[in-house]
């Protein structure tokens, strides 16, 4: 196998890995409807902040030239890379933001750390509506898109040879 790429700088990688752990159980510990008021999901919520709160670092250091690309990629290959990470950011955003609004709707507080967040509008009465579904809809999304993420990053490591799983390692 060839390097052919540098590697990622380790905060990128421990900032990828601490995302995609928040992302993964923040999904495992969602829970819906109405009931959410009387016993809410703080774990839920704490993971959705801390997503939110990792995304503008790692944005950050990606656009400091943590995400150069392999150089053998076809125009196509980069097109739809791109595309696939800018919409996995997108989501990374939204679905923290639409999750803090759904719950100040229903009148929950939100906190990370112990911290207690705003409320992002007045609570509501009857359903949340279309942002409710919008962040569980998102959130079913945002787990297909790192599948295919991963699928790809393998792709990259055992078809093209191409290093991508080192660069993404913290040794």
């Amino acid at each position: 196998m060839t390097e052919t790429i540098a590697r990622y700088p380790k905060a990128l990688v421990v900032i990828h890995w601490v995302t995609a752990a928040a992302v993964l159980g923040a999904w495992a510990t969602a829970e819906g409807g109405r009931e959410v008021v009387q016993n809410p999901p703080l774990l839920h919520f704490t993971l959705g902040i801390a997503v939110l709160a990792l995304v503008l670092p790692r944005l950050v250091l990606r656009l400091m030239g943590g995400g150069a690309q392999p150089d053998h990629r076809s125009r196509a290959l980069t097109v739809v890379a791109e595309a696939a990470h800018g919409l996995l950011y997108g989501l990374l955003i939204a679905l923290p933001i639409t999750g803090w609004y759904v719950a100040s709707q229903m009148g929950v507080q939100v906190q990370l750390l112990g911290l207690h967040l705003p409320a992002l509008t007045a609570p509501i009465q009857g359903r949340p509506g279309a942002i409710a579904e919008f962040h569980e809809s998102a959130g079913s999304i945002i787990l297909l898109l790192a599948g295919l993420h991963a699928l790809a990053a393998l792709w990259h490591q055992f078809v093209l040879r191409d290093g991508t799983l080192r660069r993404m390692s913290l040794r």
